[in-house]
């Protein structure tokens, strides 16, 4: 059975650190493997204390009074060197919940009002690039309203807000770069009869 040997911290970042992990593999061979994750100190990776909090929370909103669109945000992303569509998205901060997170982000990201679904609004956190990092997000899925603003973004971000209809979706999968989770949920929103979120009621 593979196994995790003695983890050196790489990096000291506020957001975002760089793990040395002492891979044992099945065969016995040793080798180092490196993690990047939002754990502050060694004690607070999940390989460590096995507790699968959730460092981000992505939105799945949908808009209008046909529910009809999805709310998608345009982001300049550094690592790609240019834009990609996502859903609006951020990290929970000490002492919220999910939901709580999820409200608070959809507002400062597109300045619209997010009303989580009842009844299977949130999802447990699961993770995202299991290969390389141990972050986890929770999906919040909701209703918005109101008129999309930037006025609300961190100076840091560039982010333009998007209300996407079915055909402008099907043109971003063709077209644009995509998130890969926005991308799944996109496919089901172009496929969805009605509301779309009808789905949460039976699982």
């Amino acid at each position: 059975m593979s196994q995790i040997g003695k983890i050196e911290k790489q990096t000291n970042n506020r957001f975002l650190n760089l793990y040395t992990f002492q891979a044992i593999h099945r065969d016995g061979r040793v080798k180092p493997y490196y993690v990047a994750s939002r754990a502050a100190d060694i004690p607070d990776l999940k390989a460590v204390n096995r507790q699968n909090r959730p460092d981000g929370v992505i939105l799945y909103g949908v808009y209008g009074p046909e529910k009809d669109k999805v709310v998608l945000i345009r982001q300049y992303r550094y690592p790609l060197g240019g834009y990609v569509y996502e859903f609006p998205a951020g990290l929970v901060e000490p002492g919220e919940d999910m939901i709580q997170a999820g409200i608070r982000e959809m507002y400062e990201e597109t300045g619209l009002t997010f009303q989580p679904k009842e009844g299977g609004s949130c999802c447990r956190p699961f993770f995202t690039t299991v290969g390389m990092t141990d972050e986890s997000c929770g999906t919040v899925y909701g209703y918005c309203s109101g008129q999309p603003t930037n006025c609300h973004q961190e100076a840091s971000e560039e982010i333009q807000v998007v209300i996407a209809d079915r055909e402008e979706c099907r043109r971003i999968l063709r077209e644009e770069n995509v998130a890969i989770m926005c991308a799944y949920m996109l496919m089901h929103f172009i496929a969805a009869q009605g509301d779309p979120l009808e789905f949460l009621d039976h699982i």
